[in-house]
C-alpha cells in the first residue's frame, strides 16, 4: 500500500471510528483500526464485535493495499502531525506502516488485515430512507434515558418501531421513559420492531453531520444486526434480543395539574438544584401553586436538602392550570430532559405525589417523557 492523503483528513477518520474500538480485548486486532485502499479511497475501520464503524476519506492512492494498526497510537501520531500531506506505505514482510508528514517519520508495527473481522455492507435497495438532521435529534431526545445497567440488556437499549409512515423509538430505564416519534417520506415495506444498543444510536447521532443528508437504515436478514449508512459513514451495530417493557401502558391519559414554565429558566434551576441535591439522593421537591388564595402569580419552588451539603430553594415564574401539588423528582433526569428540548417552553403534567409526571414541549406532540415521582421524606 502507497497513499497520499491529508492531515485533517485522516485526524478526523480516525477520530470518527475509534469509538468503536474494543478497550478490553482478548483479541489483539480489535484494539486495532483497519487501514486499507477501497476505489480510490482510503477506508478505516474499527469495531468492537458489537459495533463497527466504517468511514472513507479522500486519498491519492498509488498502490493497493491493507493493514490494522494499533488504535491509540495511531490517532495520538495523525492528531499531533502538522497540518500536511501524509504519506502511508506498507512493508507488506514486516506489516509495518511508514508515516511521513513533513519531517516527521514514523513506522508503526501492525496485524494483516486477514486477521480483522468482516464488516457486512448493507443491501441499499432494501432500506429504510431516513432525513438525517430528523433522525438525530430523534436519537439525543430518547436514547439519554436507556439503562446503563448490563443486567437487563432490553433496557439498554432504544426500541424502534413502525406503523405505516410513523416512526417511533423509545428508551427507559425503568425510571424514566423518553418517547419520541416522526413521520417518514414513505412507509417502510416491512414492519419494523428492533431494539438497538442506546451506545450505537448515540454513537450515530455523534458521527452524523447536521443536514439535509439522506441516511439508510438496513437490516441484513437473519444476522440480527442493522446498518445505518451515511455518504461516507457506515455503522454496524448487534441488536439486542427480547421483548421491550409495554411503555404505553404506563404513560397516563389524563392530568389534574398543567405547568407551563420556560424550558431555559426551569433548565437553570434544576442545574442550581441538583448542585445540592448530587450529594444525597439527587432528590427534588417541586412545589407547585397555581395563582389565587392570595397568590398574585402562579409559582413553582424547586428545593433540594443535602445533610452534607445544605439547602436550596429557587422559585420559577409558571402558568399553573389545576390544583396545587407537592411532588419530588430526580433532579438529574429532569435537567436531562430540559437540555434536549428545543421549544422556549415545557409543560410539566402531574397528578398526585405518587404518580409518574409528564414533561413534554408545548406545541409539540411529538416528544414525550414520563419522569417517575421520588419518595418524600
Amino acid at each position: 500500500m502507497k497513499a497520499t492523503v491529508k492531515q485533517q483528513q485522516l485526524a478526523h477518520g480516525v477520530n470518527v471510528v475509534v469509538r468503536a474500538v474494543s478497550p478490553r480485548s482478548t483479541l489483539p486486532v480489535l484494539s486495532n483500526i483497519l487501514v486499507k485502499t477501497d476505489e480510490g479511497r482510503l477506508r478505516l475501520s474499527a469495531t468492537n464485535l458489537e459495533m463497527g464503524i466504517t468511514t472513507w476519506i479522500g486519498a491519492d492512492i498509488q498502490e493497493e493495499g491493507a493493514i490494522t494498526v494499533p488504535a491509540r497510537t495511531f490517532v495520538d501520531l495523525v492528531s499531533n502531525l502538522p497540518s500536511e500531506k501524509i504519506l502511508l506505505s506498507l512493508d507488506t514482510h514486516t506489516k509495518t506502516l511508514n508515516v511521513r508528514c513533513g519531517t516527521s517519520i514514523t513506522d508503526l508495527k501492525g496485524i494483516d488485515a486477514e486477521e480483522f473481522p468482516p464488516i457486512p455492507e448493507p443491501d441499499l435497495s432494501n432500506g429504510i430512507s431516513l432525513n438525517v438532521a430528523n433522525f438525530k435529534e430523534m436519537i439525543q431526545q430518547v436514547a439519554f434515558a436507556a439503562s446503563t445497567d448490563e443486567a437487563r440488556p432490553v433496557l439498554t437499549g432504544v426500541h424502534i418501531t413502525s406503523d405505516g409512515e410513523k416512526l417511533s423509538m423509545a428508551a427507559t430505564d425503568g425510571f424514566r421513559i423518553s418517547v419520541r416519534t416522526s413521520v417518514l417520506a414513505e412507509a417502510p415495506a416491512n414492519k419494523l420492531d428492533a431494539i438497538i444498543p442506546a451506545r450505537a444510536m448515540s454513537e450515530l447521532a455523534r458521527i452524523a453531520t447536521d443536514g439535509e443528508e439522506t441516511l439508510m437504515m438496513s437490516f441484513p436478514s437473519e444476522r440480527g444486526q442493522v446498518i445505518f449508512h451515511l455518504k461516507d459513514v457506515e455503522l454496524v451495530s448487534q441488536l439486542i434480543d427480547g421483548n421491550f417493557p409495554d411503555y404505553k401502558a404506563i404513560i397516563p391519559q389524563n392530568f389534574k395539574t398543567k405547568t407551563v414554565l420556560s424550558t431555559g429558566g426551569m433548565l437553570k434551576a434544576c442545574k442550581q438544584a441538583e448542585i445540592i441535591a448530587r450529594e444525597g439522593t439527587n432528590v427534588a421537591r417541586l412545589d407547585i401553586q397555581p395563582e389565587g388564595e392570595g397568590k398574585k402569580s402562579a409559582t413553582l419552588e424547586i428545593t433540594a436538602i443535602s445533610e452534607q451539603t445544605g439547602s436550596s430553594e429557587i422559585t420559577v415564574d409558571a402558568s399553573v392550570d389545576g390544583t396545587p401539588l407537592l411532588v419530588a423528582f430526580n433532579v438529574r433526569f429532569m435537567r436531562e430532559v430540559l437540555e434536549v428540548i428545543k421549544t422556549s417552553n415545557v409543560l410539566l403534567e402531574t397528578n398526585a405525589a405518587n404518580t409518574p409526571g409528564m414533561i413534554r414541549p408545548v406545541g409539540d406532540e411529538e416528544f414525550k417523557h414520563i419522569i417517575m415521582p421520588m419518595h418524600i421524606g
